[in-house]
């Protein structure tokens, strides 16, 4: 059994009784890297992390260990309070999958640094590193609430300047990060809209595809109702 006691040996022990070669071939399909996976669903996970509960010295260890599971384990474990800008930057070098990117940027959007991170990852060039900017600006714009909108909306630049990169993983979180910065209020979803229009008139072909793909969602009538309410 596991418990908010147990250590990395005995909760990788744990989840290697769980281990699926099904699920794992059906992860990869996703696109999700799986060299040192055990196959184990997100769902399954989350469920083992409220079992074993938060500790972030543990989870710091979990992910040492470079194994999927663990490492997600260890995003769900860790304590955004206790984590540092150097933990965080360092956990990002190891970054090499959309679903630990997606899966750190909620996490990493709760501390108080998490405009810094946004600044430094979107600088650089990786683009694991530099979709973790976007997924983060995509997750604050919804769970941020009490987040100034004129943060968000100051982020529409760095948005325009990334607009160009065509890599799959950094295009698709950019726009991401556009069309959730438009959902989010009336006051964030003009001047959303209006990158969008403009991007998508754009020469450049990737910049094109975000514009158009977020002024398809962020004109429909759906959205607008909502945003009128």
């Amino acid at each position: 059994m596991i418990g908010p006691s147990s250590d990395v040996a005995g909760i990788v022990a744990h989840l290697e009784t769980l281990r699926s070669e099904e699920n794992i071939s059906g992860m990869s399909r996703f696109g999700i890297v799986t060299d040192r996976a055990i196959g184990i669903s997100n769902p399954d996970l989350q469920k083992i992390a409220r079992i074993v509960k938060r500790d972030h010295g543990r989870a710091l260890d979990l992910w040492r260990t470079g194994i999927r599971e663990a490492r997600m384990l260890a995003i769900y474990t860790a304590d955004p309070a206790s984590l540092t800008p150097a933990e965080a930057r360092g956990w990002s070098e190891d970054f090499v999958s959309w679903e630990i990117v997606d899966t750190a940027a909620d996490l990493f959007t709760e501390t108080p640094f998490w405009q810094q991170l946004v600044a430094d990852f979107a600088a650089d060039d990786r683009e694991f590193i530099r979709r973790t900017a976007f997924a983060m600006i995509a997750g604050a714009a919804v769970h941020r609430k009490q987040e100034p909108d004129g943060t968000f909306i100051a982020y529409l630049p760095m948005i325009e300047a990334q607009s160009g990169d065509p890599r799959n993983f950094v295009k698709k979180a950019v726009n991401w990060a556009l069309r959730n910065i438009g959902k989010r209020n009336r006051a964030c979803h003009a001047p959303a809209l209006a990158l969008s229009e403009k991007l998508a008139a754009s020469p450049d072909k990737t910049a094109r595809w975000i514009g158009k793909d977020a002024v398809k969602e962020l004109s429909g009538e759906k959205l607008l109702a909502r945003l009128k309410a």
